[in-house]
């Protein structure tokens, strides 16, 4: 079996969020894996003194600047010289002076800022408690800092969820990125129950997968959207704040044993579970209880299928899931039909 190095990380530096938004698991409780805290400045400094690491995508499933202690990390990664990156996502709703000195002082990669409207009424719908001209306004700051500095980081996305409430919008909203210096991202909702998409044609032809929904895309490429999210076990695999090894930003469930800051990088991402899990995802093993990919979508379409994930698939994703743009950019990296494998493999019996 395959010992995995990876020079890159997703480190959630908060797992606390002010937005109560409706299909998000941080405000109702379903995080079984995920405690709420912060990361703290003590223990990143711990890691990088202990661990070669080039990138650390910092966030997850909680609102990064809401962590006092978060310029210092962004300050410490720099002189480390080590990438760091929130291109998962923020709400951008509350960023300090000093936060958003810090963003341009210290090169973060990639911002990516979570707006599914281009109005306070429309916006709000989905991001409850959000502000949407504070989020705008805290935009210009950071371009107005940028300009000062003469610096082309952060990149900002722009990233507008599509639902039925708000699809009038888009094509205003992706205007206003434009104005603002920003990539724009349609992303399909994950939960279709709330506020489903109307105009399917207009999402499917914005978001570029010519689809207008997750469950849509199954049907036509019979497999998942986030696929590729798997390949973060293998090449930036994610932790929660105090350290939990979450294997991946799709896991919210139950965790893989060890500790990030107490055992290092290599051993946690090398334990049994973590490695049984790759040999799962291959092909290589079956489903065994207490695995937490044993639970997730993604891998039962990837058993129900036969549709393992390969080494040439892995060697290849590595550059997309080790940079800067972190596992975002591999997401959207399979806009397009992936190619079909040229071999199907059925998971051998449990020796």
């Amino acid at each position: 079996m395959m010992v995995v190095h990876p020079s890159a990380i997703g480190l959630d530096a908060s797992s606390i969020c002010q937005l109560r938004c409706p299909c998000c698991p941080t405000p109702s409780g379903a995080r079984k894996a995920i405690t709420p805290g912060f990361l703290r400045l003590h223990d990143f400094k711990g890691l990088l003194a202990a661990n070669p690491l080039r990138h650390i995508e910092l966030t997850n499933f909680g609102e990064i600047f809401l962590n006092k202690e978060l310029p210092g990390i962004l300050a410490h990664a720099h002189e480390m010289g080590v990438a760091t990156s929130a291109a998962e996502g923020t709400n951008f709703n509350h960023v300090s002076d000093t936060a958003l000195a810090a963003l341009v002082r210290y090169r973060l990669r990639e911002l990516t800022v979570s707006i599914d409207g281009a109005s306070q009424e429309t916006y709000a719908r989905y991001r409850v408690r959000g502000d949407f001209d504070r989020v705008i306004r805290n935009i210009e700051r950071l371009n107005g800092l940028k300009a000062r500095h003469r610096s082309s980081l952060p990149r900002l996305t722009w990233q507008f969820v599509a639902f039925g409430h708000n699809e009038h919008e888009i094509l205003k909203a992706r205007a206003m990125a434009r104005q603002l210096g920003m990539r724009f991202y349609l992303k399909l909702s994950w939960d279709e129950r709330f506020s489903p998409v109307r105009d399917r044609a207009l999402v499917a032809r914005l978001s570029g997968l010519g689809v207008a929904t997750r469950s849509e895309y199954l049907r036509r490429h019979g497999r998942h959207l986030m696929r590729q999210v798997c390949l973060q076990l293998w090449h930036a695999p994610q932790f929660n704040w105090d350290g939990t090894s979450l294997g991946c930003c799709h896991n919210i469930w139950a965790d893989f044993g060890g500790n990030l800051f107490r055992d290092g990088v290599v051993a946690t991402v090398n334990s049994e579970k973590m490695t049984y899990a790759r040999e799962m995802l291959l092909g290589h093993v079956p489903a065994r209880e207490g695995i937490p990919c044993t639970a997730c979508v993604i891998y039962q379409i990837l058993r129900a299928k036969g549709d393992w994930h390969d080494e040439a698939e892995i060697l290849g994703m590595r550059a997309s899931c080790a940079s800067p743009r972190g596992v975002a950019a591999a997401a959207r990296a399979i806009a397009a039909p992936a190619r079909r494998r040229s071999r199907r493999r059925t998971p051998r019996a449990a020796s």
